[in-house]
C-alpha cells in the first residue's frame, strides 16, 4: 500500500488559505485590547501599568492556550479546538463589556486570551503537517494571520471606538468571531494520516541529535530565547498607541503606526518563510533577532510623528519573521508527532515574553516618566536572545561536522 501524497498538494494550499482567514479573525483579541487601552485607562482612572494589566492577562491566557490547545490539536484535530476556542473568545469579549473595574476586566481578558491562542501556535502546528517542500512559507503565511489581524482590525474598529465606545467594539467582535470561526473550522476536519507523519519525518532528514541536545533541552533553550526576544518586541507593539497619546499625537495616529508596523511584519514573515525553505529556520531566526535589536535602537533618538511612522515600519520589517521561525526550528529538529505540544510550548514562552514586556514597559514608564528606559530594557533582553541563538547555532554546526567528515 503506497503512502498517500498529501504534502504540498492542491488541498494543502486550499487548507492554508482557509487557515489564514481563520487566523486573521481569531487573533483579534490580542490587538483589540491594545487599541482600547487609553479609553480603559481614562474610564477607570488607572495608571499606565495598571491599564496594561488586561493586555498582560490576555497574553498569559494566550500563552497557556497555545500549550493546552496545541496538545488538543495533536489528539483530536484542529476543528474541535477551533470550535471550543470560538466560544471562549466570544464569551471573553461579552463578559468584558460587563466588567465594573480594571481588575475584573483583566480576568475576563484571561479567558479571551485563552481562546485567542487557537489562531496562532495550534494553527501553525497543524499546517506544518501538510507541507514539506514549502513548509517555511506555509508556516509564515499562517503566522502572518496574527499580524494581518493587528493591521486590519484596529483601523476597521476605530470609528466604532470613537462613536460608541470600547464596549460596542467588543460586542461586535464577539459576534464576528462566532459567525466566522465555527463555519470555517468545518473545512479543516480532514486529518493527516499516520503514514504521512512518517513520510514527513523521513523527508525532513533531520533528527534531534543534530543539535547535540535532547528535544527537552532544545525546547527550553528556545523557550528562554523566546521570552527574551518578545520582551524586546513588546515595547513598540504594546505601547505604541499609548506612546503616541503621551506625545500628543492621539490614539488614531498610534493605531495607524501599529497597523503600519504589523503590515511590515507580514511582509517580513513571508520573506522569512521563503528564505527559511532555503537556509533553515535557525539561521532566519538569528537574523531576525539581530535586525530587531538594530531597529529598537532607532526609537531612541526619534519621537517626531513622521520619523515614528518610518521607524515603526522598519521595526515591523525587521522582526516579523522571528516568532514563526521558532516553529520551523521545532519542526526541523524535533519529532513531528509532538509538533502541537512542542510548538505550543515554545509559542507559550514567546507570548509570556510579550506579557512580561508589556507590563514591564508600563512599569518603567511610571517609574521614569519616559519610554526611553523601556526601549533600552528591550535592547538588553534582545541581546540575551541573540546570545542563546548563537549558542544553539554553534552546537548545531559542531554536531553536524562529524556527519559531514
Amino acid at each position: 500500500m503506497t503512502t498517500p501524497q498529501i504534502h504540498d498538494s492542491r488541498y494543502s494550499w486550499l487548507r492554508l488559505f482557509v487557515t489564514l482567514a481563520i487566523a486573521t479573525v481569531a487573533n483579534v483579541g490580542m490587538w483589540a485590547v491594545i487599541v482600547i487601552m487609553p479609553a480603559v485607562e481614562t474610564e477607570f482612572g488607572a495608571g499606565r501599568a495598571e491599564a496594561s494589566l488586561p493586555y498582560t492577562l490576555t497574553m498569559i491566557g494566550f500563552a497557556l492556550g497555545n500549550l493546552v490547545l496545541g496538545r488538543l490539536v495533536d489528539r483530536f484535530g484542529v476543528t474541535l479546538a477551533l470550535n471550543g476556542a470560538a466560544l471562549m473568545i466570544a464569551a471573553g469579549f461579552a463578559l468584558s463589556t460587563l466588567a465594573p473595574s480594571i481588575n475584573m476586566l483583566s480576568l475576563t481578558h484571561l479567558l479571551l486570551g485563552l481562546g485567542t491562542a487557537v489562531g496562532f501556535g495550534p494553527l501553525i502546528a497543524d499546517i506544518s503537517h501538510w507541507f514539506l517542500k514549502r513548509r517555511g512559507i506555509a508556516v509564515a503565511l499562517v503566522a502572518s494571520g496574527n499580524y494581518l489581524s493587528g493591521a486590519i482590525w484596529p483601523t476597521a474598529l476605530a470609528d466604532i471606538l470613537a462613536n460608541s465606545g470600547w464596549r460596542s467594539v467588543y460586542m461586535t467582535l464577539a459576534m464576528v468571531t462566532l459567525a466566522v470561526l465555527i463555519p470555517l473550522s468545518l473545512l479543516l476536519r480532514r486529518r493527516v494520516p499516520t503514514e504521512a507523519h512518517e513520510q514527513s519525518a523521513r523527508a525532513s532528514g533531520r533528527i534531534t541529535h543534530s543539535t547535540g541536545l535532547t528535544p527537552r533541552q532544545l525546547q527550553w533553550l528556545l523557550g528562554v530565547a523566546g521570552i527574551a526576544c518578545c520582551v524586546a518586541m513588546s515595547m513598540p507593539q504594546v505601547h505604541i498607541v499609548a506612546y503616541c497619546v503621551g506625545l500628543g499625537y492621539g490614539p488614531t495616529v498610534g493605531a495607524e503606526m501599529l497597523s503600519l508596523m504589523l503590515l511590515g511584519g507580514v511582509a517580513s514573515r513571508i520573506l522569512s518563510g521563503l528564505l527559511a525553505d532555503r537556509l533553515g529556520g535557525l539561521v532566519i531566526l538569528l537574523a531576525g533577532s539581530v535586525l530587531q535589536c538594530i531597529a529598537l535602537f532607532f526609537y531612541l533618538p526619534f519621537d517626531g510623528m513622521v520619523p515614528l511612522y518610518l521607524v515603526s515600519l522598519v521595526f515591523g520589517l525587521a522582526q516579523g519573521g522571528i516568532v514563526p521561525s521558532y516553529a520551523l526550528v521545532v519542526r526541523e529538529y524535533m519529532p513531528p508527532r509532538e509538533a502541537g505540544a512542542r510548538v505550543g510550548f515554545v509559542m507559550m514562552m514567546t507570548i509570556l515574553g510579550m506579557a512580561l514586556g508589556g507590563w514591564m514597559s508600563g512599569w518603567i514608564y511610571e517609574v521614569s516618566g519616559s519610554y526611553q528606559l523601556a526601549f533600552i530594557n528591550g535592547i538588553l533582553w534582545n541581546g540575551l536572545n541573540i546570545a542563546i541563538l548563537l549558542l544553539v547555532l554553534h552546537r548545531s554546526r559542531a554536531a553536524a561536522e562529524p556527519a559531514l567528515s
